[in-house]
């Protein structure tokens, strides 16, 4: 098969790249990434380049990515702008990857008739109380901060295409992933990171956020199944069922690198703030034989260890605006 991987030098397109090409040799991959914040050129700079290619491109650029995807089998999207509190800072960024590039990638697959692939997240349903049940696929949409929101909007888009055009996808939605070449900003590696220089973890409000957590390759196996096995015009939720509060992985963490609990510092909480993430991942199960492989606490040592290991991969990452404590200003 020959994939469009948008925004392949990111933490999870980069994954997916570096796992396909293991595990399907035979297989092209043509990777087009803008170089923004959280793209990272080592992520893959260990694969076998004799059927990869990278572009340096902008989703959002129509003609170019038309043109490029005519040869391909498949386009999947993970190109987005993630994170949560620059959204709360500056929204535009998300606007204009997250929704006008979707609908860049989504005309190239119309008038292409190719699959769509569209890599989204937990976070477009909103929260729970901690009474409430998961979220399953049929729940409404009910974002809570720019990038959800965004989000939310791209997934609205890749629906309105399958119903009026035909254009023939499948959504993901995925909880919080965590391994090895996440970038620094992100709850898990700025833990490990900081606490490393021994600087105060930063933690939003009394720390009791839930989030459920799925290491990154049982995400990856979950797409690749679904390339082989899911339902095209369907919507998938990916989980490994692991809710822990923010407080709690931070404390394993730093227990793991023996470093005092007294590192951990409660900051302002960030507005908006969802309380609990929770979703129901059975109809991937039922469907295409999904379950997570990976072990929570073992996945979790694994990429502790790889970042105290791998310094010199997040050294040159490091910049006051990654690691700061509270990386939103409302304007």
């Amino acid at each position: 098969m020959k994939f469009l991987v948008c925004g392949g030098y990111g933490f999870i397109g980069s994954a997916f790249i570096r796992n396909r090409i293991n595990e399907n040799p035979n297989d092209e991959i043509i990777n087009i990434d803008n170089l923004s914040i959280g793209s990272n050129q080592e992520n893959v700079s260990m694969i076998n380049k004799k059927n990869y290619n990278f572009i340096k491109a902008d989703i959002k650029n129509l003609d170019f990515v038309e043109k490029i995807s005519r040869d391909v089998d498949i386009i999947i999207n993970f190109a987005a702008e993630t994170h949560v509190d620059r959204s709360i800072s500056n929204p535009k960024p998300f606007i204009d990857t997250n929704v006008i590039g979707t609908y860049s990638l989504l005309e190239s697959a119309r008038k292409n008739e190719k699959i769509f692939f569209h890599v989204s997240t937990d976070e477009v349903y909103g929260d729970l109380e901690l009474n409430q049940k998961p979220f399953t696929e049929k729940d409404n949409l009910k974002p809570s901060n720019p990038y959800s929101a965004t989000k939310a909007s791209a997934d609205l888009l890749v629906q309105s295409y399958m119903r009026t055009y035909n254009t023939k996808c499948i959504i993901t939605r995925c909880t919080n992933n965590f391994g090895p070449f996440q970038f620094p900003e992100k709850l898990l590696p700025k833990t490990i990171i900081r606490a490393k220089k021994n600087l105060k973890i930063p933690l939003y409000g009394d720390g009791n956020q839930i989030r459920s957590w799925i290491f990154v390759l049982d995400h990856i196996n979950a797409i690749d199944l679904l390339i082989k096995k899911g339902e095209l015009g369907e919507i998938y939720n990916i989980t490994s069922w692991n809710e822990i509060s923010n407080k709690e992985i931070v404390e394993k963490i730093l227990k793991k690198i023996e470093k005092p609990s007294n590192l951990i510092e409660y900051v302002n909480d960030r507005p908006g703030h969802d309380k609990r993430y929770s979703i129901d991942s059975n109809k991937i199960k039922d469907e295409v034989g999904w379950e997570p492989k990976y072990d929570f606490t073992k996945a979790l040592d694994e990429t502790v260890n790889w970042y105290l290991e791998n310094q010199k991969w997040w050294e040159p990452l490091i910049t006051e605006k990654a690691l700061h404590p509270q990386p939103w200003t409302i304007k």
